[in-house]
This record gives structure tokens, sequence and C-alpha cells, in this order.
């Protein structure tokens, strides 16, 4: 089967969503469709030499990293007010066009943290809690179909944008060698939830 170019659901959009910092619901549906362009563009040139997608080259943890940063470029690129928190691994992932000197900020507030997930509802594990706007990108990638070359490409099920405060956190218990980090409680993932921008299960 040859690779097939996804696209984003316009019907899928939540027109009623609240969105910040001048967002717009087009702003999501170009940066969607910017990374399922970029994924048929780079898995179409591998299959045809005989490589496996990207898809199934990364690792999770690599594949929601990678998704995180293209997600974040593709919206500081289209997006009104916002634009790409320059400080490196600075919080949040988008800031408020002019409200930091040279747009880089180690810990600012103004602004929206973007996180990917495979995780359906949106949970997702931050290294810190904190107040925040924060935007999660539920993906799916198909690892189980075979033979390989007919697998569905990765594809977005859900999006959500909530305010949080500290208080929606809880703290995750940190082993001998791992990285303290917080996700939202019940009541906080439940308040992300309710302001969803994108709900599609095709």
């Amino acid at each position: 089967m040859p690779i097939v170019r996804n696209q984003v659901n316009p019907k899928a959009f939540n027109m009623a969503a609240k969105l910040p910092f001048e967002l717009r619901i087009k702003d999501f549906e170009i940066a969607m469709q910017d990374i399922y362009d970029f994924f048929y563009d780079i898995n179409r040139g591998l299959v045809e030499r005989g490589l496996m997608r990207l898809d199934d080259m990364l690792r999770p943890a690599i594949m929601s990293g990678l998704l995180s940063d293209m997600l974040t470029a593709s919206l500081g690129k289209h997006t009104r007010t916002l634009t790409v928190n320059l400080y490196f691994n600075g919080h949040p992932d988008l800031v408020v066009n002019g409200v930091y000197p040279n747009n880089a900020i180690k810990a600012g507030t103004e602004g929206v943290e973007i996180k990917t997930t495979r995780k359906s509802g949106g949970a997702v594990d931050t290294h810190g809690a904190r107040d925040q706007w924060m935007c999660v990108f539920v993906y799916e990638v198909d690892c189980r179909t075979e033979p390989a070359r007919n697998r569905e490409p990765m594809t977005f099920r859900e999006v959500y944008l909530g305010k949080v405060t500290l208080a929606d956190f809880r703290k995750n218990a940190r082993g001998e060698l791992g990285t303290r980090t917080a996700t939202l409680h019940k009541h906080g993932i439940e308040k992300l939830r309710q302001n969803w921008i994108y709900k599609s299960r095709e």
C-alpha cells in the first residue's frame, strides 16, 4: 500500500472552545496538517528506499518530543500573538510576542505549554506543577498492522487546552534513577478536558 497523506478532520473541532492569546481554531488545523504533510514527505522517501517509516523508527519518547517541538514551531509561525520561547528548555513553549526580552524566558506565565501523548484523554507527565495554559495533543501510531507497509499514518485524535493551576497536579513518586514529575489529578484532567479543541475517532 502506498504512503498516504493524512488529513485533519475539519468537522472534529469544537467551535465553542475558549481560546486565549488570540488563538484561532484554524491555527490548530494548520499546525496539525503541517505535521501530517511532513510525515508524508519523509515516509514516502523512506519507503521508496526500502526503509521503515519514521513512525516505526522512533521510540515513543522521541516521537512525542519531536511532535511537541514541531507543533510548537508551527503554532508559533501561524498564530497572531504567540511565538516560540527562545530560552532553551524554557517554559512555556509558546510565549506572547514582546512580553519577555528577546522572547526568551526560563519560567514565564504568559503563553502556552505544548504537550503530546499517546494516552487517550490527555493525561501527560510534566517536569513540574505550575499555573499555566496547557495544550495537549493526543496522537495514535499504528504499530500492529502487518505487513508494516499497510499501516495507517500517525493520526491526531484529541486536542485539549486548559488553564490549570498548582492545585490541579499530583506529584509522582520518583524512583532511584528517575526524574521528579507531576501529572494532573482527577479534577485537573477533568478541567483540561472540558475545553477540548479536537476529537476525531474515525
